[in-house]
């Protein structure tokens, strides 16, 4: 059987800003038989996702992250339908995720990597299964559990950066869910700043674009910042951090400025900045969300709560076509997605 993928087709170089060009499509055979335990799948939805533009170079710079190969099929996370199966557990018409989807239109894949998802969970939106209801959503959520220390009425004010992408928009959400009393978001639009306020519900959003991030941040966090969901590094973490109120925590989610940078991730903070972490005994501790797979499965279930309940709102921004996913990474890489950044393969 003949089928599309995407290909690694150069790198972008350590430093390099990543295009679509770097990516190729092309077609490919699949075997007509499959061995046991192996299933056929047709591709729906991919994800592209900012942790993969380390995958992009020969030395991600992680110990956790493997890299793209030059010509190999690129790969992330997935959602499909199995079409054939030669698995005691699966049959044709489930719909399943992985987090290592080949980017092609259908797949051969080993059974037991799988893991079956139920439509219910997200209301029939397959997709929130790669964002709110999946990965973007259980880091968010496990992100603030496990390292924002947040304690109901105790008047605590978050702030986070890349506020409108996909951990961002649910992360802001979450922490007022967990008991912040004031949220407030950082992104790069007038637009995200109203949707983040008007949809949302964060308390305020300031576009780091436009006037002095640190005065805009004085005055809409008057109480200085207790908890900092650090989605981008950079200046503007560096402009939050000194904001923040003492035993203050940042949780350190992605540093999404510096991945196009050659260096260590997390990247190191200037001298200045650590000075402020020490003195004011503000935690700032790398976090990994497969460190925390026993907490999966209720984490998935609260999400799709909160969904249902209408607690959670959540957003996409969707690509049509396995053609585009270059186009999809390229703006997702320059913040032209708002919510979760999706490619539909097929319906």
């Amino acid at each position: 059987m003949r089928v599309h993928r995407v290909v690694l087709n150069s790198r972008p170089g350590k430093n390099g800003n990543p295009v679509a060009e770097n990516f190729h499509m092309e077609e490919a055979n699949l075997p007509d038989k499959l061995n046991a335990g192996q299933v056929k799948v047709q591709t729906l939805y991919l994800s592209v996702d900012p942790y993969m533009r380390c995958k992009m170079n020969e030395d991600t710079g992680t110990d956790y992250i493997k890299p793209w190969q030059l010509s190999e099929v690129v790969y992330g996370g997935g959602v499909g339908v199995i079409e054939e199966s030669q698995h005691a557990n699966l049959a044709k018409g489930d719909f399943v995720t992985y987090f290592y989807w080949p980017w092609q239109t259908k797949a051969i894949l080993e059974g037991s990597t799988l893991e079956k998802v139920d439509p219910q969970l997200v209301d029939g939106h397959l997709s929130y299964f790669l964002g709110a209801i999946g990965m973007p959503g259980l880091t968010s959520f496990l992100g603030i559990k496990e390292k924002g220390h947040i304690t109901v009425g105790s008047n605590q004010t978050m702030v986070v950066s890349g506020a409108a992408g996909a951990c961002g928009s649910l992360a802001g959400q979450i922490g007022r869910l967990e008991g912040c009393s004031r949220v407030v978001g950082i992104c790069g639009t007038n637009e995200k700043c109203s949707i983040l306020v008007s949809e949302l519900g964060f308390d305020a959003a300031i576009n780091y674009k436009k006037g002095n991030v640190a005065k805009q941040l004085r005055e809409v966090c008057p109480s200085g910042v207790d908890v900092y969901f650090d989605n981008v590094g950079g200046v503007i973490s560096d402009t939050v951090i000194r904001q923040m109120n003492q035993n203050g925590h940042v949780i350190l989610c992605g540093q999404i400025s510096q991945y196009n940078n050659d260096m260590a991730h997390p990247p190191p903070l200037l001298p200045e900045v650590e000075s402020i972490l020490k003195t004011k005994n503000i935690t700032r501790e790398r976090f990994l969300l497969f460190d925390y797979k026993d907490k999966f499965e209720s984490g998935i279930l609260q999400l799709s709560q909160w969904f249902k309940e209408g607690k959670l709102k959540i957003r996409e921004t969707v690509i049509n076509g396995l053609e585009n996913m270059g186009v999809a990474f390229q703006s997702m890489m320059t913040g032209g997605n708002i919510g979760k950044q999706i490619v539909r393969i097929s319906e």
